[in-house]
């Protein structure tokens, strides 16, 4: 056997060698709990996690403790300082609380909920997408993507494969485009 071969060899025994559960990965469960827990919301609340950290990271494990940072532009973000990763983890909306701003981090976020409007616009519900001017109104029919309270921004398609437009949900269900004055 030529040494190159012989190397080879020993790479791939060594490599074989060393098991796959021997990689340590971050806990997700517990990431989702840490972030849950400082939101003071559950996954799929106002003001918590959006949805389920995705289960196939594969993170690795922090030695030290793993930081959760106040939501910033519609995301809380997970950092482990020593080894220099961080995710961010959509958070649901919550209006009240960002009206009050960064500085109600850690307040009751319970009573932040109560003072918000109730959704009048569920996703998978037909909406009026309108488009106002001063002198017209030209509408189309559209689907609703997200929940949405009057004054919250968001996603609606026109068709099932379309891109998704952004619009303003009106006090009577209709969706508002912006951009056009």
């Amino acid at each position: 056997m030529t040494p190159i071969f012989r190397h080879l060899a020993l790479a791939a025994a060594a490599t074989a060698a060393t098991p796959v559960a021997a990689q340590t990965f971050e806990d997700i469960e517990a990431l989702e709990q840490r972030v849950s827990a400082a939101l003071g919301a559950g996954i799929g609340e106002s003001g918590g996690p959006a949805r389920p950290i995705d289960r196939r990271l594969r993170l690795a494990a922090c030695p030290g403790p793993v930081s959760v940072e106040a939501p910033t532009l519609g995301a809380a973000t997970v950092r482990c300082e020593q080894l220099g990763w961080r995710i961010r983890v959509p958070v649901v909306r919550d209006d009240s609380a960002q009206a009050a701003g960064a500085s109600n981090w850690g307040a009751s976020p319970a009573a932040a909920r109560t003072q918000r409007a109730a959704p009048v616009v569920r996703r998978g519900d037909p909406v009026a997408l309108v488009v106002m001017s001063g002198s017209f109104t030209v509408s189309r029919q559209a689907v609703a993507d997200q929940d949405g309270a009057p004054g919250d921004r968001i996603r609606v398609r026109t068709e099932p494969r379309a891109t998704p437009i952004i619009g303003q949900v009106l006090a009577d269900g209709r969706v508002l485009m912006s951009g056009f004055n």
